[in-house]
């Protein structure tokens, strides 16, 4: 914790993103999906890193292929018997801190 007249944020709270049912994401340059030989997990390599993936957003990046939100979502709730709307929310918010990262393109 930061305390006295210096201790001012400098970071300024992120507004939130808002991504249309239009936008079609695809992964930034240089950004591939793929599983770790050793470990078989899947991961995002990145020229910086690596970031192990969930099934979930696994699931979310195989799509990310040219196909607009609304394709994405639909997909996923018909493959997993899902509530289209509470899906919806949650591939915008792991879109939001993936594209907050520049590890994908929203076009």
């Amino acid at each position: 914790m930061c305390f006295g007249p210096c201790s001012m944020r400098f970071i300024m709270p992120m507004a939130a993103t808002t991504i249309s049912d239009a936008v079609r994401p695809r992964l930034a340059k240089g950004v591939r999906l793929q599983t770790d030989s050793t470990t078989d997990k899947r991961v995002l390599l990145y020229p910086e890193g690596i970031i192990e993936l969930n099934e979930t957003a696994h699931e979310i990046l195989s799509r990310c292929d040219g196909r607009m939100l609304s394709e994405i979502v639909h997909a996923l709730a018909e493959e997993y018997d899902a509530d289209p709307a509470a899906l919806a929310a949650d591939v915008r918010d792991t879109l939001a801190d993936l594209h907050h990262r520049k590890l994908i393109q929203l076009t």
